[in-house]
């Protein structure tokens, strides 16, 4: 289920207004009062305007009769801010909420969730319930290239573009390095910067800021990347010969831990930050969790045993942050507590994972504890 599907599903009376229709867009592009008319002509009280980013124009007649009716809701969906941005409109600042629909959580899917598909396809709604989900992933992925960049000439370099995005798959899940990316991408540093922007505009990668309150270490600079979905980051990453499993299922495990984490904050009101957390020396932990409910710090290792050196960086953090709860996501099938450190299956976590409950719940009571690792 897409955004659209669910908006229809959600608001099954309202005045729905398809840019994607091409009636539509042309009748609303030629005169954007016209909707107008149609609110009043039909006593709609929530309007839904679908694919807003394709007619920024709209968001000024929005504006009008947000003023002059308070009783009237509209619900505006699009797939990037980028073009609303540029047209440099209205964009109804303190009159309207943002949200973002994110991928399916395992505890959405329930008994369907399956771990290795999702980290081969990913979660994203039309992909995992496709009957060929990697011809779907892959779909999904080059569309964007094709009707987003391409079709809104956000860069004349499609090229470049398309060699930036196999570039960033090398990212995922790791230090973004800009003038690494642009060697690889073969364009200029300030090109990939701009890339970059676009890239997050269309809500396909996000960075996570390294995380530094109080700190008593001196910490890296650079954030991490990650592609918005598992599915979406191997439909980018190439493979051959020279590619080792363990090089891509590691970073897409990571990766679909933190858009579990993502959606779940997302759910409780953005009031947890994720952040990463790495020293100059080169010890890090994957995610830190803080907000005014939750301090936790969490290491996700794609091995079906846990080694003394995963655990590395969850104590140093732990010597700086006692007070944060510290977990280790991995693909075995025993809860461990070592050191103060709740080991964990990662699968596990993920369908425990719900929007309305803390991480401690999540994470559960051990049921096995260990002075050593196994």
């Amino acid at each position: 289920m897409g955004k659209t599907t669910w908006v229809r599903s959600a608001f099954p009376d309202a005045l729905m207004v398809d840019l994607l229709d091409a009636a539509t867009y042309r009748e609303l592009a030629a005169r954007p009062e016209r909707l107008a008319a149609q609110v009043a002509a039909t006593g709609a009280t929530t309007v839904v305007v679908d694919e807003v980013q394709r007619l920024p124009e709209l968001l000024y007649t929005v504006h009008s009769l947000i003023e002059s009716d308070r009783a009237l809701r509209f619900v505006l969906t699009g797939s990037s801010i980028r073009a609303l941005r540029r047209a440099g409109v209205n964009l109804l600042g303190g009159r309207a909420g943002h949200r973002e629909l994110h991928p399916f959580l395992a505890a959405e899917l329930g008994s369907r969730f399956r771990l290795d598909d999702a980290l081969a396809h990913g979660l994203v709604p039309v992909v995992s319930q496709a009957r060929d989900r990697r011809r779907a992933a892959s779909s999904y992925a080059s569309l964007y290239v094709d009707t987003e960049v391409r079709a809104e000439q956000w860069t004349r370099n499609i090229g470049g573009f398309s060699r930036f995005l196999e570039a960033m798959s090398f990212s995922h899940a790791a230090e973004l390095n800009l003038s690494a990316v642009a060697r690889e991408a073969g364009v200029p540093r300030a090109t990939v910067s701009g890339f970059l922007e676009i890239l997050e505009d269309l809500l396909l990668g996000f960075r996570l800021r390294v995380f530094s309150r109080r700190a008593k270490r001196r910490l890296a600079r650079r954030p991490k990347f990650f592609f918005f979905d598992a599915g979406v980051y191997r439909a980018f990453r190439p493979t051959g010969p020279l590619d080792r499993p363990t090089e891509i299922e590691g970073p897409a495990l990571e990766g679909l831990v933190v858009q579990h984490l993502r959606a779940w904050a997302a759910c409780r009101d953005g009031k947890e930050r994720i952040s990463t957390w790495r020293t100059r020396a080169g010890v890090e932990v994957d995610f830190v969790i803080y907000g005014p409910d939750e301090f936790a710090a969490i290491e996700v290792k794609n091995n079906r045993r846990v080694r003394p050196e995963d655990l590395r960086g969850l104590r140093r953090f732990g010597e700086d942050y006692p007070d944060a709860r510290r977990l280790l996501l991995y693909r075995g099938a025993d809860r461990l507590l070592t050191d103060g450190i709740l080991c964990l299956p990662v699968e596990e976590f993920l369908t425990a994972l719900h929007p309305s409950s803390p991480l401690a719940t999540a994470a559960g009571p051990p049921r096995d504890q260990s002075e050593g690792t196994r």
